[in-house]
């Protein structure tokens, strides 16, 4: 019989395709990526040893392993897995709708959040650089963030320069947390965020680094860090760092990401 290759195939092929782009993608700046990597490899071995080759001892301890396997992959990968999940039901990634709301709204959203205050959050970081005042400062985009807000306390507040710079001043007692910006308001201070486990942060990091870490990897959230240590200014987003930023790089950073990207 001979072998048949039609469009269902290469849609198969591209689907395959791009479901691990798009995990290798969401996994590249974690230490699970040497993971991801080696279950691929296993999972190639499994599929020629046992579709190509037919090789019936091997194949049968290979299908065992594959079947709890399966279990330890949720295991290792939940943070990753329920990042993935978070970001597939986020609307950012459905352009289809996103496309339908700008025939039917115009810029109307667009304008909408060009009213956040950017300069007044970036004006308040390069103050808090220039002191050393360490800052956390957590933007909430399309994943909420309410057990973090609920781990603080909660206020509602425009954000303002003046108040920032108070809440992080080194004798206030919500210095040490985080603060959560949720539209254009200030809804929490002192906020407890999830400390990052992965191996590849910088040793020199500290922990308010890791906990902006934690946070970017378990949502979409935007946040920013100010080093009590050294002054500088960065940004973690996405599980990735975007390290010593000035003034103007966190302004670009800003508008970029609370702005153009809608």
């Amino acid at each position: 019989m001979p072998f048949a290759f039609g469009i269902k195939d290469i849609i198969d092929i591209l689907l395959v395709a791009i479901l691990l782009y798009q995990v290798y993608r969401l996994m590249k700046n974690t230490g699970a990526i040497n993971i991801f990597l080696g279950v691929m490899v296993f999972v190639f071995l499994w599929f020629l040893i046992v579709k190509v080759l037919d090789l019936g001892l091997t194949g049968a301890i290979l299908n065992q392993i594959i079947s709890v396997g399966a279990i330890a992959l949720v295991v290792l990968f939940q943070n990753e897995i329920r990042k993935f999940l978070l970001k597939l039901g986020s609307r950012q990634n459905w352009k289809f709708y996103k496309n339908i709301a700008k025939i039917i709204k115009g810029n109307a959203h667009k304008e909408d959040k060009l009213q956040f205050p950017v300069m007044k959050l970036v004006l308040a970081c390069r103050n808090m650089s220039r002191t050393k005042t360490g800052a956390l400062i957590v933007i909430e985009r399309e994943n909420p963030l309410t057990e973090y807000i609920e781990s603080g306390e909660q206020i509602k507040a425009d954000i303002n320069t003046r108040l920032i710079e108070n809440i992080f001043f080194k004798n206030s007692p919500l210095h040490d947390g985080a603060m959560i910006i949720v539209g254009n308001k200030i809804v929490a201070a002192g906020a407890i965020l999830p400390v990052s486990k992965n191996p590849n942060i910088p040793r020199h990091l500290g922990l308010r680094h890791r906990a902006a870490m934690g946070v970017s990897e378990k949502s979409d959230a935007l946040v920013i860090i100010v080093s009590e240590e050294t002054g500088t200014i960065s940004m973690a987003v996405d599980g990735a760092y975007r390290l010593n930023l000035t003034a103007e790089d966190l302004e670009r950073n800003l508008t970029d990401l609370l702005v153009t990207s809608y």
